[in-house]
């Protein structure tokens, strides 16, 4: 683990068992620490399985592994993948840990964080990632630098888009066939991305039977594009995603016939992820690994597209309960007693340390974790945890007071919903309980909870924006061994604005810790055939280079002398043309040091 991150042990496990007194008799009273598998896919929202009443979706493996699990029906997450997954990751919410969007830099999960597999690591676990990780593609942000001893990944927010840069040009099969990163090294996989995804799963459990191991199996689907093999396409052809709700209470969604396609898609999507999970599961009752292996599933926030959500209101991006709640499911069968529900709030930034308690990991102490054990629910729904606070937000690019934002505690919750006509923040107030999808508000029949629920968003909104990992951004660390090339790509870069122009150039804040001379690679996405001119600024380092009566698809320029120190690098290409002046995107590019 990381200098300064060990801290003293937290309470045993087993004394927990001991005291709760609410654990099946034939469960043992001694546990050994059980593998963890925690799995997650993207854009996957509440309804978008059968255990939650959509009649179209066909998901008996998931359906099944409900019935086995304690279910966590008021489980919340961020309103968008990357927030989520940093609060996943290090049980705190997402801002502390810097990561404020999904793209445009927003996205890079500071170093010094805690990682669950850091703290499972240095308690004695072989630790894995497979799939999208999404919380920066540079040292020192990637999964092995960040605990994990295994990683097979795709870049950026998702295979094929922009920042994904080997994928991204495939276009509409960007999904099949994938290149991904193994341990930072680039290699060809072949087959659809949830089959190569599951198949890799596969082989790190067979390779780690013998081991006490975490794995952490991120799938990419069902987020866009919608691109999924034949058979399951096949699968929904014929259903209409907007019939056989009509007795279920809450709202439905216009469902224009664009909707009602993506829809049969993304149900055709979560049906290859079933019948990958089927054979994770299998694989576990093979090995004899199941009673002692705790298995998590979640997803990372509402669905995109809209289509069946229980009722509920808003879907990804929005903190209403559409945006937010999704399902959460863990099977540990020889310690929890399954098929139950729990209806306390619990959230995506507990798990770290609840699983810290169960496998006998080290919280640090030198940083707040904003979540909590949810080990006393585990054991007996009925317990109670400490009241709390639990906020989300989210606004593209940063953080607007009163914008998208809302404070629940256990019952009440308090949106910001942006300004009213007049130009006034506007808010509302909902009673959960009674109150489920978000229709009614009662701001003005309960004034006192809505001070204080607005008191608490306040707080809370100002300790987030002046956190240190918020208020500093993470940089890329450059002329290192431990990644030499560098590829810089558009997802983890910032766009600034030239005065007078209106396209926005991006730019990669970097940290070079070795003086020396480099090689810097810009690729494009398409050749450039005019005249042109690059104007490439690293730091206090200027170059202007003219071309003329050429073709290029990159450019490349070597020895250019760079000194240690944190710098921006910046290039800027203008085509000239009889017409006008324009200017060229990078697609990204590649450092390397020469000497």
């Amino acid at each position: 683990m990381k200098m300064g991150k060990l801290t003293n042990s937290i309470g045993m496990f087993l004394m927990i068992f001991v005291l709760a007194g609410c654990v099946k008799t034939n469960k043992t009273s001694n546990p050994l620490k059980p593998n963890v598998i925690l799995i997650i896919t993207d854009d996957q929202g509440f309804g978008d399985l059968g255990y939650y009443g959509n009649p179209h979706i066909k998901t008996p493996v998931l359906d099944n592994f409900s019935k086995e699990s304690v279910r966590f029906d008021e489980f919340l997450v961020s309103p968008v993948c990357a927030p989520t997954r940093s609060a996943l990751m290090t049980g705190r919410y997402p801002l502390r840990t810097g990561v404020r969007d999904t793209y445009r830099g927003g996205a890079k999960m500071a170093n010094s964080e805690v990682t669950i597999a850091e703290l499972l690591k240095d308690a004695g676990y072989t630790t894995g990632m497979i799939g999208k990780w999404h919380l920066g593609d540079n040292y020192p942000f990637r999964p092995e630098d960040q605990g994990f001893d295994y990683a097979l990944r795709h870049l950026s927010g998702g295979i094929g888009q922009p920042g994904d840069w080997p994928n991204t040009l495939k276009g509409d099969s960007s999904y099949f066939n994938p290149i991904l990163w193994e341990n930072g090294k680039m290699v060809q996989s072949s087959g659809y991305c949830s089959d190569v995804f599951g198949h890799a799963a596969l082989n790190f459990i067979e390779k780690h039977k013998e081991d006490r191991f975490f794995l952490y199996l991120s799938f990419n689907a069902p987020h866009t594009p919608l691109q999924l093999p034949q058979e399951y396409d096949d699968m929904y052809k014929d259903i209409d995603a907007s019939k056989g709700f009509e007795d279920d209470p809450g709202s439905f969604p216009e469902m224009p016939d664009i909707a009602k396609e993506r829809a049969g898609k993304v149900y055709g999507m979560v049906s290859n992820i079933d019948d990958n999970l089927g054979r994770l599961f299998n694989k576990l009752d093979q090995l004899n690994l199941k009673e002692n292996t705790l298995v998590i599933f979640m997803t990372d926030n509402g669905p995109e597209h809209p289509r069946y959500i229980a009722g509920m209101r808003g879907r990804k991006s929005s903190v209403f309960q559409g945006g937010v709640r999704v399902p959460c499911f863990w099977r540990y069968p020889s310690q929890f007693e399954g098929d139950r529900d729990i209806q306390t709030p619990s959230a995506h930034y507990d798990i770290l340390p609840t699983l810290a308690e169960i496998c006998g990991g080290k919280l640090p102490e030198d940083r707040k974790i904003d979540g909590q054990s949810l080990l006393p629910l585990l054991i007996n729904e009925k317990a109670e945890l400490p009241e709390r606070y639990m906020n989300h937000s989210w606004v593209r690019h940063s953080p607007v007071k009163y914008k998208n934002i809302s404070t629940r505690n256990n019952n009440y919750k308090l949106v910001g919903n942006g300004k009213t006509p007049d130009g006034e923040d506007k808010f509302e107030l909902f009673e959960i309980q009674n109150d489920p999808y978000e229709l009614t508000d009662i701001r003005e029949q309960k004034p006192e909870v809505f001070q204080q629920l607005k008191f608490e968003m306040d707080k809370w909104f100002d300790e987030m924006t002046t956190s240190e990992n918020y208020l500093k951004t993470s940089k890329a660390i450059i002329g290192t061994q431990f990644e030499n090339p560098s590829m810089l790509n558009l997802n983890d870069a910032t766009f600034v604005k030239e005065e007078g122009i209106s396209y926005q150039h991006p730019s990669w804040e970097v940290d070079i810790k070795s003086e020396g001379n480099y090689e810097v690679t810009i690729h494009f996405t398409r050749d450039i055939k005019s005249e042109f001119e690059l104007e490439l600024q690293i730091g206090k380092m200027k170059k202007l280079v003219n071309f003329q009566n050429t073709i290029h698809k990159m450019i490349k320029i070597s020895n250019i002398k760079l000194e240690e120190g944190e710098a921006t690098i910046f290039p800027v290409i203008r085509t000239n043309s009889a017409a006008k002046q324009s200017y060229k995107r990078p697609f990204y590019v590649e450092r390397k040091k020469q000497s």
